[in-house]
C-alpha cells in the first residue's frame, strides 16, 4: 500500500509530538474493538495512518470508561477475549485529550443516543478532522458535523486528507 493510500497527511510528525498540523481521528468503542479487537479490514488503512504518525487518535477518560464498560459486559461473540494487546495499543497510540465540559449541543448536533454524545463533544471540542463510527445515531449528524468542520465517516468510508472526501 502507498503512502498516499495508508496516511493522514504525507510527512507529518510522529504522533508522540506536540499537536502540530496533523489531523486529528476520534473513534467510537466499536471502532475501537473492530481495530484493536476484531482486526477488521476496514480499520486496517486507519490503524496503520495512526500507528505510522500520520493521524493523531485522540482519546478521553470518559472515552477510556465507555470501552472499559463495553468490554466489562463481556462480548458475546467472544467471551475470553484477551483485551491486553487492546490497552497496550491505546497506551502506545491513543493521545489523551480533556474531555469538553457537560455543556449544551451546538444546534442540530445532540446525538439520539446519549451514551455516543460524548464522541461528538470531544471530536467537535478538540477540532478533529474526523469521527469514525458505524452507530446509526452518529451517523445522521453527517450534515450538521460537516457544516462545522468535522466528518463523521464508517471506517470504509475514511479518507486521508489527500483523498476525495464521499
Amino acid at each position: 500500500m502507498s503512502d498516499t493510500n495508508s496516511s493522514c497527511a504525507a510527512g507529518a510528525p510522529s504522533p508522540s509530538a506536540a499537536p502540530g498540523p496533523y489531523p486529528s481521528v476520534v473513534l467510537d468503542s466499536n471502532a475501537v474493538l473492530d481495530w484493536l479487537l476484531f482486526g477488521d479490514a476496514s480499520m486496517r488503512p486507519l490503524g496503520e495512518a495512526i500507528a505510522a504518525g500520520h493521524c493523531r487518535w485522540i482519546v478521553s477518560g470518559a472515552l477510556r470508561g465507555e470501552l472499559e464498560h463495553v468490554l466489562a459486559r463481556g462480548l458475546r461473540s467472544r467471551p475470553q477475549v484477551d483485551t491486553q494487546p487492546l490497552w497496550l495499543t491505546w497506551d502506545a497510540l491513543a493521545r489523551p485529550v480533556e474531555q469538553p465540559a457537560d455543556t449544551p449541543s451546538p444546534p442540530g448536533l445532540r446525538c439520539t443516543d446519549s451514551d455516543d454524545q460524548k464522541f461528538l463533544a470531544l471530536a467537535l471540542a478538540h477540532g478533529a478532522r474526523w469521527l469514525v463510527s458505524r452507530d446509526r445515531a452518529v451517523l445522521k449528524l453527517r450534515k450538521r458535523a460537516r457544516e462545522r468542520g468535522l466528518l463523521i465517516v464508517t471506517p470504509t468510508q475514511w479518507m486521508p486528507d489527500d483523498a476525495p472526501v464521499v
